[in-house]
Parts: structure tokens; sequence; C-alpha cells
């Protein structure tokens, strides 16, 4: 079954460029089985492409949001994720939802990360982006620039770089993971003039886990972090913050980035765009991220077996 892996996959919201692009795969993978799982009346069964059905409660039209189909679309992440732990699918790869809606027809819900973390019990998802052989992770996501540095704390950067490095190992066979991590402050607090997070916060953490074995380099300052030369032998960056880190990687990788999802029980990876409700139905949607998202789940399910 490694061989040939079950990827499942949820085209996201019904009226966005998820379903089409899905449909649009064709046989470009034919190393692994695809399942789509969704409405049959979107999506297209191929012999490359299985379709599990899940009926779409109100009609779709491309473009316009409806409330009505917010639990169908928590529904398709639902079966995959049970699909992906009794051993159905290999990995799950996600295309793009609208939280609006789904906020709108009275469901609790931030992200397709925290969802699937509440699925599957894992008490610390890590957000992990990937261009190419640039990997940039995430030690916080979502938050307010005033409420990230009190949002990083010894416990929380010592348990994201443990599951970094756990996960680097089994799923890309990295025997001992380069993780880079950037500072909070510019230029890493400068000896702290310009803060002390990297002191009092960031810098015992790495300490304490280079004495385990990690290979940590840092705190860096984010602005020369990411030159070549850095980058040069390192498999991961660690930034303290979404528009830290994210900026770079999508201006590297932008159309076939991944957004892969760390600390899990099953293997989730994900495209790197959202739902473009004024594309939708008009056939030119991009399906780089997509393709991209569909070899890195293969790649993982390989590795990880």
């Amino acid at each position: 079954m490694a061989d040939r892996p079950r990827i499942a996959i949820t085209p996201g919201e019904p009226a966005g460029i998820g379903p089409e692009l899905v449909n649009a795969l064709g046989d470009a993978f034919p190393e692994a089985q695809l399942v789509a799982i969704g409405d049959p009346a979107q999506l297209q069964a191929t012999d490359h492409l299985e379709v599990m059905p899940v009926r779409a409660p109100a009609p779709v039209t491309a473009g316009l949001l409806d409330p009505r189909n917010a639990g169908y679309v928590l529904e398709t992440l639902r079966r995959a994720v049970e699909g992906c732990q009794d051993g159905r699918f290999q990995a799950m790869v996600t295309g793009p939802v609208h939280k609006g809606v789904i906020n709108e027809a009275g469901f609790p819900f931030s992200g397709h990360t925290e969802y699937l973390a509440e699925l599957t019990g894992a008490p610390m998802p890590v957000m992990m982006l990937a261009a190419g052989s640039l990997r940039v992770a995430l030690a916080t996501t979502h938050l307010p620039l005033r409420a990230v540095a009190d949002a990083i704390t010894p416990a929380r950067l010592d348990t994201i770089l443990r599951i970094i490095d756990h996960d680097l190992r089994r799923f890309y066979a990295i025997d001992r993971p380069h993780i880079l991590v950037a500072g909070l402050n510019p230029h890493a607090g400068e000896s702290g003039h310009m803060g002390r997070e990297e002191i009092d916060t960031i810098n015992p953490v790495l300490e304490h886990l280079r004495a385990e074995g990690l290979c940590l380099t840092g705190p860096l300052p984010a602005d020369t972090l990411f030159t070549p030369a850095r980058l040069e032998g390192a498999d991961a960056v660690l930034a303290m913050y979404h528009d830290q880190g994210l900026p770079v990687l999508k201006h590297v990788g932008f159309g076939h980035a991944v957004n892969i999802t760390l600390g899990l029980p099953i293997i989730r990876t994900s495209v790197d765009h959202g739902t473009a409700l004024d594309r939708a139905g008009q056939g030119v949607a991009d399906s780089g991220s997509l393709h991209a998202a569909i070899r890195e789940a293969i790649d993982m399910a390989r590795a990880g077996r």
C-alpha cells in the first residue's frame, strides 16, 4: 500500500476553485490512488481518481458562497481524517476553505490546522510551508503582532522544535535535521538592547535542546537568515511569527508552495492559496499548488511507512 499510497483529497469550499482543480488532475499521479471526498455532482471519477460521495445539501453555484454547505465542507474533512486514522488512506490533501462562511453558518472554525488538531487530539499542531528545498515553520500563526511575544514561551518553543525535528526525521528521512531559528526582535535583540526575548526565552531553550542532540542554529536576525549562504545546509527555518517567515517563502514559491501540518498523528498537506471565488467556474485556476501538495503527501507517506 505504501508503494502506491491512497491519498484522500478534500476539495474544500464547493463554490471555489477546489473542485475544478481536483477534476483537472487527470492521470498526473499514476503512482498513487487519489480519492476525492465530496459531492459526485461536482467531481469526476477517473482511472486514477476515485470519488467517495458526500453530498452537498444545497445547490452549488461557482463563486457564490452558501452557508448551508458549510457543514458539508467540515464533513469531508472528518471523513478524510477518519480514513487516515483507520489506515484506509496514507495521507490527506486539503483544498481551500472559506472560514467566513463556515463561521457564518454557526460552526466555530479558525482554520484547517486547528480543526484537524481537534479531530485527531493533537495538542500542538505546527504549520510549515515548503517551496522546493525551503521549509519555513511558524512558532505562532494567526495572532495580532502585539500578542506574539507573550505567546512565545519556553514550553511552546521546546515542543515546537521537538515536533519539527521528529517529523523531519520521520517524513523526510533526514537523519539529523539542521533547523535555523529566527530571533523575535530586530537584529535578534542586539544583546538585549532591542528586546530580551532572545536572552530570556529563546536561547535557553536552544541550549537545552542542543544538549539533547538537536542541531539548532540561532537565534538569528531574520533580515539575514534567509540569505543563500545562511540557508545552505539547513533543513528548515523556524520563524517566530506569520509575517516574519511567510513573505519570503511565498516570494520564492507562491503558486507551487505547500502547507504542511506537523505534529499530527496523520499526514496532511494543503494548497497555499484561497478559494479564489472570483475565478471559480472559469477554467483558469492554476493547479500548481495542488500538484505540489499531492506530490509532498506521496513522498511523506512513503518516507513515513
